[in-house]
């Protein structure tokens, strides 16, 4: 499930994925019934969805959705188009999916998955048969289950991990965020990421984590061994 609104253009909204591969947008000034619902068509296998993202919403019209499953498939619609913007296979189950912010023209979307990988990709650039330019990362040694961006800083986010460890990294942009191919048509360049510090804090897969939109810093993270701990991650002022 995820929510937007607030600070954000356009309608407050929430969005949930359900194991019919259905994901549906709510508003939350309606009752009982979403204002889209998109489903697989008829006769496709029908993928448990484990996670969803809203993202795009820099003015009142635009606005994305993006769903990741279980097979590794991870779709993106245009909610004002109604139509499927892109779409590839990971081919490992999806756990997290997140824009480095939602206020703005795509940027960058992480996405998390079973087989201690992740995925960083940039949005700015979409090639009619390549798609989004992306790279691939392995951490954790176990399941990643959340990749967070810092709300202070859109280049820095924190991985968590089934090994109960914390992964704080940062993405460093190339010279050109483009190239030109000869037929004119322009595919998106990758940057690098840059590993700045991880720690192990429990035994049990840390599940759910998110920062401080106030505070530089702080943060709060939840495990299966049934504990919350609130954390400060130190000198982020200085990357």
């Amino acid at each position: 499930m995820d929510g937007i609104g607030g600070t954000c253009k356009g309608p407050p909204e929430i969005a949930t994925g359900s194991r019919d591969g259905t994901v549906k947008i709510w508003d939350i000034r309606q009752k009982d019934k979403p204002v889209t619902t998109i489903e697989p068509v008829a006769n496709e296998v029908k993928r448990d969805c484990w996670a969803v993202c809203f993202g795009n919403s820099y003015n009142d019209e635009e606005r994305v959705i993006c769903s990741g499953y279980d097979n590794g498939d991870v779709k993106l619609f245009d909610l004002r188009q109604m139509k499927l913007l892109w779409e590839k296979n990971l081919k490992n189950g999806v756990c997290g999916i997140e824009f480095d912010r939602r206020d703005i023209e795509m940027n960058k979307l992480v996405v998390t998955t079973l087989e201690s990988k992740f995925h960083v990709f940039d949005c700015r650039t979409l090639h009619s048969t390549k798609g989004f330019s992306g790279l691939v990362e392995k951490a954790h040694k176990s399941t990643i289950w959340v990749g967070k961006h810092l709300p202070q800083n859109r280049d820095v986010f924190m991985t968590t991990g089934g090994n109960g460890g914390l992964s704080l990294w940062k993405y460093r942009y190339p010279a050109k965020r483009f190239i030109e191919e000869t037929d004119g048509s322009k595919v998106g360049v990758m940057g690098s990421l840059e590993l700045l510090q991880n720690v192990t804090l429990s035994t049990q897969p840390i599940a759910a984590f998110d920062w401080c939109p106030d505070k530089l810093g702080l943060a709060i993270g939840t495990s299966f061994d049934q504990c919350i701990r609130l954390l400060i991650i130190t000198k982020l002022n200085l990357l």
